[in-house]
C-alpha cells in the first residue's frame, strides 16, 4: 500500500493541483520546529538534531501531554526499508533516557527556558516525573512510502508496538507551494499501543488500570467525585486513551501535582460531553447543564476536541489535599 493522494482546485471544472517537493529536508524540519503542529497539536517540540551516539542523530525529539516521548525521523524522499531499523535504532537510546537528560536536552533547544514550567504552560498540568518517558513512539516523515516499509510499519502495530509514518506530500498553485499529510496508521492506534506494555495479551490482564484525572479549570475533582465519572478532553491524545477502559475494569486516578485520589469501577463506555447524563435528586440531567467546571465546553459538539466522560462507581476517595 502506496499513499497517495490528490488536492483539486474547487470550480465549475474542478483541476487538480500539480504535485511538487520541498527544496529539501530541512526545509521541512524548520517548518515543523516553527509549527510543530503540522505533526501533531498535541506533542511539544523538546529536542533537534540530537546526539545518539553510534546510532546517529535523530532529527526530532517531542513530548506527549502524558510524558510519552516521541521520536521523528524525517525523510525528504522516497522512504527505503532500513530507514524503519535506523529508527528503531534510535528508540534504543530514547528509552533509556533519565528526567534529568531530558530536561538537558530540552534546555539545549531551548536555552534559558525549563521543561517543567513549559510542559506546565503547554498542557495545563505539571509534568509527572515518574510517568516521564514511561513510554514511547516512533514517528516517521516521509514524502512517500513503498509497500515493503508500510507492511514493516504495519507489523509492529499489530503486535502492539508504537510506530507509524506520516506522508507529506507537496502541491503547487502558481507560485505558492501547499502541504498535506496523512497518516499510515490512526495515531489514536499508535498512542494505544505506547500506553500498553507490549505482551498484554500473554499474560491474562488483572483489570487494574492507572488512569490520569488532570484537575484544572476545566474539570473538578469534586464533580468527578459527587457524580461518578472520570473525564478527559480538549484534543484526541487526551480522550482516545480513554479506549483502553472496559466496564468491570477497577481504576486507580492520579491528579497529576497531588497523587493519588480514588479508586473505583468504571461502568460504561466513554460519553461526549453533549450527551453524558448525571444523576442529580430530580432524576439525570445533562452534565454540562449540571457540572460549575469548564469540560471544554466550546468543543461540546466536536468529535474531536470534545471532553469525554466514563462513569465510575467509587469505591474510594480523597480529596486533593489528602492525595496520597
Amino acid at each position: 500500500m502506496t499513499l497517495r493522494h490528490v488536492i483539486w482546485k474547487v470550480g465549475e471544472k474542478p483541476t487538480a493541483l500539480p504535485a511538487s517537493e520541498l527544496t529539501s529536508e530541512q526545509q521541512l524540519e524548520s517548518m515543523i520546529v516553527a509549527a510543530p503542529s503540522i505533526l501533531n497539536e498535541q506533542w511539544m517540540l523538546i529536542g533537534r538534531q540530537l546526539n545518539a551516539g553510534p546510532a546517529g542523530r535523530i532529527d526530532l525529539l517531542a513530548i506527549a501531554p502524558d510524558g510519552a516521548l516521541i521520536l521523528i525521523e524525517l525523510k525528504r524522499s522516497r522512504s527505503p526499508r532500513d530507514v524503519v531499523a535506523q529508527a528503531i535504532d534510535y528508540a534504543t537510546f530514547v528509552q533509556n533516557l533519565k528526567a534529568e537528560e531530558i530536561a538537558a536536552i530540552y534546555s539545549s533547544y531551548a536555552p534559558g527556558q525549563d521543561l517543567a514550567a513549559d510542559f506546565q504552560a503547554r498542557f495545563g498540568q505539571p509534568l509527572d516525573e515518574e510517568a516521564l518517558n514511561a513510554s514511547h513512539q516512533i514517528v516517521i516523515v516521509a514524502a512517500s512510502i513503498d509497500e515493503s516499509t508500510a507492511r514493516i510499519v504495519s507489523y509492529p502495530n499489530d503486535r502492539d508496538l508504537a510506530i507509524n509514518v506520516l506522508c507529506f506530500q507537496v502541491f503547487a498553485n502558481g507560485e505558492e507551494r501547499f502541504l498535506s499529510r496523512a497518516w499510515l496508521v490512526d495515531p489514536a492506534q499508535t498512542q494505544v499501543n505506547a500506553a500498553v506494555p507490549p505482551g498484554k495479551e500473554k499474560e491474562p490482564w488483572n483489570g487494574e488500570i492507572y488512569a490520569s484525572f488532570g484537575e484544572s479549570r476545566d474539570r473538578s475533582w469534586s464533580e468527578a467525585v459527587r457524580y461518578g465519572f472520570i473525564s478527559a478532553g480538549g484534543g484526541p491524545w487526551y480522550s482516545n486513551s480513554l479506549r483502553l477502559l472496559d466496564v468491570g475494569d477497577r481504576i486507580w486516578v492520579k491528579a497529576p501535582g497531588h497523587g493519588f485520589v480514588g479508586v473505583g469501577r468504571v461502568k460504561g463506555q466513554p460519553v461526549p460531553a453533549g450527551e453524558f447524563k448525571v444523576s442529580t435528586p430530580t432524576g439525570d440531567r445533562p452534565a454540562l447543564e449540571e457540572l460549575k467546571a469548564n469540560y471544554h465546553r466550546q468543543f461540546a459538539f466536536d468529535s474531536e476536541k470534545a471532553e469525554y466522560f466514563v462513569p465510575v462507581e467509587w469505591l474510594q476517595t480523597v480529596p486533593l489535599e489528602q492525595a496520597i
